[in-house]
């Protein structure tokens, strides 16, 4: 067993275990309870991945929270070489892990049926990516599904996903989001800075932006009608 100390890993509220064991290339870094993985992760080198049983301060896009009990969620961050489609790529990446009928809702939520199983954060910082994914495995908050699978599967499926995935050429990242998505062909609407726009979610384009009746939409959030 390897103890590394970084400032990040400091603010860790305690720490069940600590270990890098090297798979390929890979270090994986497994704790108890963080802040977030994210913060933890925006310290490590590329290729390193940081699971931890519990966040006290996790988000989501646009600073969301992400809550739920200790051990009841995958809460995993990988650290990336940038790319444009990334956010994406890790949706489809996530979504084959936990199977069908898992599908994708545009930007970045993971659904089971019409309800919330998870989610993608991607932050880049210093010349990396950060990609955040937690799924809710044997808790969900009001309205949200759960995946009701064991945590260190599902965790070993998004890690070989995530691998091939994000080595994908783009073309074949946008088809097999398309194949997975629940937003494509249905009505939405697309809220960007409080301004609110409802039509049929069309495709999406080459850089990921979702096109509604003709306009793209390269960020925002997005209900089904």
């Amino acid at each position: 067993m390897t103890i590394i100390t970084t400032s990040a890993i400091a603010r860790c509220s305690f720490i069940v275990s600590v270990s890098l064991p090297i798979v390929g290339k890979t270090e994986v870094l497994r704790l108890g309870s963080v802040t977030s993985t994210q913060d933890v992760a925006r310290e490590l080198p590329v290729g390193s991945i940081v699971i931890a049983d519990h966040q006290t301060a996790g988000r989501g896009r646009l600073e969301r929270r992400w809550d739920a009990p200790a051990g009841t969620a995958l809460l995993v961050s990988f650290v990336l070489t940038p790319n444009p489609l990334l956010s994406l790529a890790a949706g489809v990446a996530a979504a084959e892990a936990c199977g069908p009928p898992v599908m994708l809702k545009w930007p970045n939520d993971l659904l089971l049926g019409d309800r919330k199983l998870g989610g993608i954060l991607v932050e880049t910082t210093q010349g990396k990516a950060i990609c955040g994914v937690g799924i809710n495995l044997s808790w969900a908050p009001d309205g949200a599904a759960q995946l009701n699978q064991p945590r260190d599967e599902v965790f070993e499926k998004v890690r070989e996903k995530i691998a091939v995935w994000t080595s994908a050429p783009p073309e074949r990242i946008l088809a097999r989001w398309r194949e997975l998505s629940a937003s494509l062909g249905r009505r939405v609407r697309v809220d960007v800075s409080g301004r609110a726009t409802e039509g049929v979610a069309e495709d999406i384009g080459p850089a990921g932006e979702l096109i509604v009746d003709g306009h793209p939409f390269v960020a925002g959030s997005i209900t089904h009608l």
